[in-house]
Parts: C-alpha cells; sequence; structure tokens
C-alpha cells in the first residue's frame, strides 16, 4: 500500500519549532540559575537556591529535548523499522525522573534544615525579589512553551511546558516563603523549599508513569479509537470491521484493523476501499500509519 503524505504535520516545521522554543528555555533557565544562586547563597535561602536546583534541572530538561527533538525526526531503517518517535517518549521519561530525584533530593535538605530551626538565619530582603523575578519569568516561558507545544502537537513539549510551570508555581512558594521569613517566621524559608520539592516530584512521577505507559505499548484513548473506527466504517464499500488494534508511538498511533468487505470484490477493488479507509483515518488524527487486513463476508 503506497504511503500518503502527511497534510497535518509539517515535519520540518514541526521539528524547527521545537528547536527554537526549547533554546529560549535554556537562555532563560541559564540566567535564571545564575542569579538565583548567587542571590541565594549571599541571602542565605534556602528555598531559593532549591529554586536555582530546579532551574539548573530545566537545563538538563532541554538538552534531552533537543536530543529527543533531533533523533526522533529521523525516518525507518534497518533497527528501527517502525522509524525513532519513541525518542521522544524515552526522553519524556528521562524528564519525570529527573524532576522526581531533584524533589526528592529538595525534601531531604530541607528535612535536615527544619531539624535544627535555632540555625535557620533571616534571608537578605533581595531573595524576595529574585523570586518574584523568577516567577515572572518562568509563567511567561510556560504560556510561550505550551503554545508551540499545541500547535505542533508534541507530548514531549507539552511536558517541558509543564516543567517550566512548576518552576513558576515552586518560585511562587518561594516568593512567599522568603517574605514570611523576613517577616519574622524563620521556619518558612526550609518549609516553602520542603513543599516545592513535593511539587517536583509529583510532576515527575505524573511525567514518568504517563511515558512508561506509552513505552510498553499502551493503547489509543477511548475517544480516539471512536473516532478512528467511524472514519472506518463510513467509508464506502467497508461492511464493518473487527480486531482494531492502537499503540502510541511517541505523540501519533499505529493502526492495525481487519476490514470486512463483500466477497465477491476483486482484490484490485477490495484494496482500493482500504486505501480510502486509511486516508480517511490519516487525514485528521495523530495516525502514523494504518495496517488494513480485509475479510470476506
Amino acid at each position: 500500500m503506497s504511503p500518503l503524505p502527511d497534510t497535518r504535520i509539517d515535519t520540518p516545521e514541526r521539528q524547527a519549532a521545537a528547536r527554537r522554543s526549547t533554546w529560549v528555555s535554556v537562555w532563560v533557565n541559564l540566567l535564571l540559575t545564575g542569579v538565583q544562586l548567587v542571590i541565594g547563597v549571599f541571602a542565605q535561602s534556602q528555598a531559593l537556591v532549591a529554586d536555582a536546583i530546579h532551574s539548573l534541572s530545566d537545563l538538563v530538561s532541554d538538552g534531552l529535548v533537543l536530543f529527543a527533538n533531533k533523533h526522533s525526526a529521523k525516518g525507518p531503517d534497518a533497527d528501527h523499522p517502525y522509524g525513532h518517535l519513541r525518542f521522544e517518549t524515552a526522553a519524556t521519561l528521562g524528564i519525570g525522573v529527573l524532576l522526581a530525584a531533584v524533589g526528592l533530593g529538595m525534601l531531604w535538605g530541607s528535612f535536615q534544615r527544619l531539624q535544627a530551626p535555632e540555625l535557620i538565619p533571616v534571608v537578605h530582603p533581595a531573595a524576595f525579589y529574585v523570586a518574584l523575578l523568577a516567577l515572572l519569568s518562568k509563567e511567561l516561558l510556560f504560556r510561550y512553551l505550551l503554545r508551540v507545544a499545541h500547535r505542533v502537537r508534541s507530548t514531549l513539549l507539552v511536558a517541558n511546558a509543564w516543567h517550566a510551570r512548576s518552576d513558576a508555581a515552586s518560585s511562587l512558594v518561594v516568593a512567599m516563603g522568603v517574605g514570611a521569613n523576613l517577616a519574622g517566621l524563620p521556619l518558612a524559608d526550609p518549609l516553602a523549599a520542603l513543599v516545592v520539592g513535593l511539587m517536583i516530584v509529583r510532576m515527575g512521577w505524573k511525567f514518568s508513569w504517563q511515558a512508561f505507559n506509552d513505552l510498553v505499548d499502551r493503547a489509543a484513548d477511548a475517544d480516539t479509537e471512536r473516532a478512528i473506527r467511524e472514519r472506518i466504517l463510513d467509508t464506502p464499500g467497508v461492511r464493518g470491521i473487527h480486531d482494531l488494534r492502537t499503540r502510541k508511538m511517541g505523540d501519533m498511533i499505529w493502526v492495525e484493523v481487519d476490514i470486512e468487505m463483500d466477497g465477491r470484490l476483486t482484490i484490485e477493488a477490495g484494496h482500493a476501499i482500504a486505501v480510502e479507509a486509511r486516508r480517511r483515518v490519516m487525514e485528521d488524527l495523530p495516525v502514523l500509519d494504518v495496517m488494513t487486513h480485509f475479510d470476506p463476508v
């Protein structure tokens, strides 16, 4: 069956958009990490240093995105006959594990600090203004990355965007903790770092679990499978279908289905019906390919 051109996603444009948006994230995170780390150490704010480490983890995350973006664009070869789209899924899993590890480290550091509250210093006011700067920067970055991710339909970029949103949320918590510390509540700073750690662990688990399920051939969601079924059944000449199977391939879906047709049709006529059914499915759904087998009825 001859391949159909993909009219839904301009792959070169998709790859370029991913690279461009990720490099924007790299520079934002690089600048924020430096500012947060220097001011956090100077101001003696554990929460701000923790936020700097979180921003540093974003740089590693961006590196994974760039790596996956480069390799997932490759076509099928002898070792990867279905293409390289799962490089994105594997990178998403890596981001999730990284987030969870960073979050657990922050939880441990905060817990140790809380064991000796009398040693917690009053932070310098500069930490508060840096936390507000980080909050604004990460929120703007999140909105930019999410807009690009939705435009090119990339779950990897969505994961990276929500990583930036988790940073924005953590910066909000840090600003509140630093502000409370300055107001005379010294425990607020390590408590803020503790909350940030919990948020990061939760986000890491979410992305890791989703990517893991995709890597072990999770099927498409029920709504997508229903849409695939409807498009095939609406194809002229199709009497019915059975054994519809789907599995995730990165952001795309691989479909296999048995199509029931009039047993008196010629092979050429049956092939034409199968080609049309495939075209209808791939026309406006994120489907990589449709493998068909037709049964006479």
